[in-house]
């Protein structure tokens, strides 16, 4: 089950999605959609139930993906017919199912506040200052 749906794709392309087979294959690349942000995002549902991402903007990622696989689904890079010829963007000409940098970081929640890293070779020694430039370890 994912978030966006046939209808979803629908409306943001601009036209209906009714024949069998085309309602058949929107809704794989949904699927497939979904499993990509899964597999980077595994507690996806878990997120989304404490309201980041929301409901609204996972749809919107699943169904722009999806709506990039339909309107390229070859992955041309260009187009030429008689002296016209047009060039598609590089994000687009995979012909994949796929998520800009952009739509990551709408989904992943960012990180705030300071943090520390320790050395996996560090090992904290119980002990006190008992001077600015004395350290004495505890028993």
């Amino acid at each position: 089950m994912t978030y966006a749906t046939v209808a979803d794709v629908a409306t943001r392309l601009g036209r209906p999605i009714s024949e069998p087979d085309e309602v058949a294959q929107v809704q794989a690349w949904l699927d497939d959609a979904e499993a990509i942000v899964l597999s980077r995002i595994p507690t996806l549902p878990e997120l989304v139930t404490g309201g980041v991402p929301t409901v609204a903007t996972l749809v919107m990622v699943e169904s722009n993906a999806v709506i990039r696989k339909i309107r390229n689904p070859e992955g041309y890079t260009s187009e030429t017919i008689d002296d016209y010829t047009y060039r598609y963007n590089e994000q687009v000409r995979r012909g994949d199912i796929f998520l800009t940098d952009e739509e990551w970081d709408l989904l992943i929640p960012s990180r705030s506040g300071a943090w520390t890293i320790t050395p996996g070779g560090a090992r904290r020694h119980p002990g006190e200052w008992v001077h600015p430039d004395v350290w004495v370890p505890l028993p």
